[in-house]
């Protein structure tokens, strides 16, 4: 028998002794996490009517006559039209129509046809654009305002004024590293929205400060959509033929969305597993509106069974290894994940043997669906996700061991580990599994290919958690955050160290931002995926933690996109 020591030969911890599962212990930990608010008979007791034909019909006609109205729209309109069919949620209806639209902007920025630099609102927003969807948009474009930032310096603004330099901000977070002009527009704009923020009218003031904390590029559009629709139907100018469209195709993919919830909802009580793991979080609807962040076209539909499935388990491994489970049970388990068999697994208490086995059961779902899907052989795609699921388990490990042995490691020992733990990788994986074209002996090399995409996206997934719940996970005793870490480390305060987490996502955005624009013509569609895992985050742990408290911002976000339909 293979005695692997996962925790690299540290000491052991004492055993933790009886269970309420069968082993002898003296006290278990516990979260407190609230039962699950939304019930099984609720979800599927929802319906919808949109997936009518009549409906399809209609967005169909919708769809032909604005397609007409696009080829009308002149040179300069055209990155403002591009940006308004994306705040709609229409880019998956629209994609020719918008690279079309891009390749057009690129023609004429290269032939001089169409002077932008005259505009720093024109030109901030085709800069954005265009790196946005992989173009190599240069930094050049901005050195014919460099001058003119000087002599704006301290200069009171003007309401169109602030408009382009908010646009000019959005623009620099898509800098890459070593950009000294980006450098200089990200420094002029931000200050120039600071000097000038209490002479801005409300609403635009309320843009600029969602915009320091949460820019567009770093936004999921579509947890945005229903807000861009109905502050475009205010607008004087606004296209009815679009209006009526993004309201009909909202509704369409919203019951897209809710049939494929209720499948998990059923899929998640026939698995019983949450029944005999009463310690963990019960959260299925929060894991499904994740997969939508992720990937809300329809087209989709595959890819967000089996990520519901992973960020379930994710859940319930992550509170297993943080709040259940001794040091010893835990090394047990990742063994048995390791070798991916049950040689150990009576060992464990009774609620860790039955999760173990739900794992496996689901794991062979997710291959038989993905291979079914591409017609791809029996055994095409289970050791992948054996071996992301034990790489997982393996950095869950290490970090229980620094917790039960009161070790504080350095923020860069913790970075190690946590990128993996951030279940980045593992939602990586799927996405890939789920997406890719051609045959399965090029997954390897398609997944070696964006090593540093799935690193920088998965540190900004564990950064932005710690944001928001280590003030919680400390609380109840929690493992380490990188926060903690870096207090320890550096001898400061928690907001220095809040404040050095935000430099490192920061920094990490910038590493995403050049392996968008590397990334090869038919790997475009899994590196966005990529980094939508990114973007939601930044949504469900921006006022806290999304996932563990249900009834704040997320359950809001849930009923808008999933449950209540825009009215026609």
């Amino acid at each position: 028998m293979d005695n692997t020591n996962y925790t690299q030969n540290q000491p052991q911890c004492e055993t933790i002794k009886g269970d309420s599962c069968g082993v002898t212990h003296e006290r278990r930990r516990t979260a407190n996490y609230k039962p699950n608010i939304w019930s099984y008979d609720f979800i599927q007791s929802l319906t919808s009517n949109f997936t009518k034909a009549t409906y399809k019909e209609r967005a169909e006609k919708l769809k032909d006559e604005f397609v007409d109205v696009l080829s009308e729209v002149p040179e300069l309109s055209k990155p403002h039209i591009v940006e308004t069919i994306r705040k709609l949620g229409l880019s998956n209806v629209f994609h020719t129509e918008i690279m079309d639209a891009l390749d057009s902007i690129v023609s004429n920025l290269n032939a001089n046809n169409v002077d932008f630099e005259e505009d720093i609102l024109d030109t901030s927003l085709s800069f954005r654009l265009l790196r946005q969807h992989g173009y190599h948009a240069s930094e050049d474009m901005f050195i014919n305002f460099i001058g003119e930032m000087d002599l704006r310096k301290g200069e009171a603004g003007s309401k169109s004024d602030f408009r382009g330099i908010l646009e000019l901000f959005e623009a620099t977070r898509l800098a890459l590293d070593g950009e000294e002009v980006m450098e200089k527009v990200k420094t002029f704009s931000y200050q120039y929205l600071t000097d000038n923020f209490l002479d801005m009218d409300i609403n635009l003031a309320k843009q600029v400060a969602y915009a320091s904390e949460n820019p567009c590029h770093r936004k999921v559009l579509w947890f945005d959509v229903r807000h861009q629709i109905h502050t475009y139907e205010l607008e004087d100018n606004k296209n009815l033929i679009l209006l009526e469209l993004a309201k009909l195709n909202f509704n369409i993919v919203q019951d897209m969305h809710l049939e494929d919830l209720k499948q998990m909802s059923r899929w998640w009580k026939n698995l019983g597993l949450i029944e005999n793991m009463s310690f963990t979080r019960d959260r299925l609807v929060e894991s499904f509106l994740w997969t939508v962040g992720v990937a809300c076209e329809p087209q989709h539909a595959l890819l967000r069974k089996c990520l519901t499935k992973v960020v379930t388990f994710v859940l319930v491994l992550d509170d297993a290894y943080d709040i259940y489970g001794s040091l010893e049970e835990l090394e047990c388990f990742t063994r048995t994940v390791d070798r991916w068999d049950y040689e150990e697994v009576d060992q464990l208490p009774e609620c860790m043997k039955i999760c173990f086995q739900a794992l496996v059961t689901t794991t062979n779902e997710i291959a038989k669906d993905i291979q079914k899907d591409k017609c791809w052989n029996n055994n095409d795609v289970s050791p992948f996700l054996k071996t992301g699921w034990a790489d997982f388990c393996k950095a869950l490990l290490l970090e229980a061991w620094w917790d039960k042995k009161r070790c504080i490691p350095s923020l860069e020992d913790y970075l190690s580990s946590a990128w993996i733990t951030s279940s980045g990788p593992l939602l990586s994986l799927v996405a890939l599994l789920c997406t890719t074209d051609g045959k399965p002996e090029e997954l390897y090399e398609k997944w070696e290919d964006n090593q540093d995409l799935i690193y920088y996206t998965s540190l900004v997934i564990r950064l932005l958690n710690d944001q928001g719940t280590s003030a919680a996970e400390l609380e109840r005793g929690d493992a380490h955050s990188s926060i903690l870490c870096y207090m320890e480390e550096a001898s400061v305060t928690e907001a220095i160290a809040r404040e050095h987490m935000k430099d490192i996502i920061d920094s990490a955005w910038s590493k995403i931002n050049m392996e968008l624009l590397n990334a090869k013509t038919e790997q475009q569609t899994f590196v966005n995926l990529v980094i939508n895992t990114a973007r939601v985050c930044h949504f469900i742990y921006q006022k806290g933690d999304g996932f563990s408290v249900q009834d704040g911002d997320t359950k809001k976000k849930i009923k808008r996109l999933l449950i209540e339909p825009i009215k026609l």
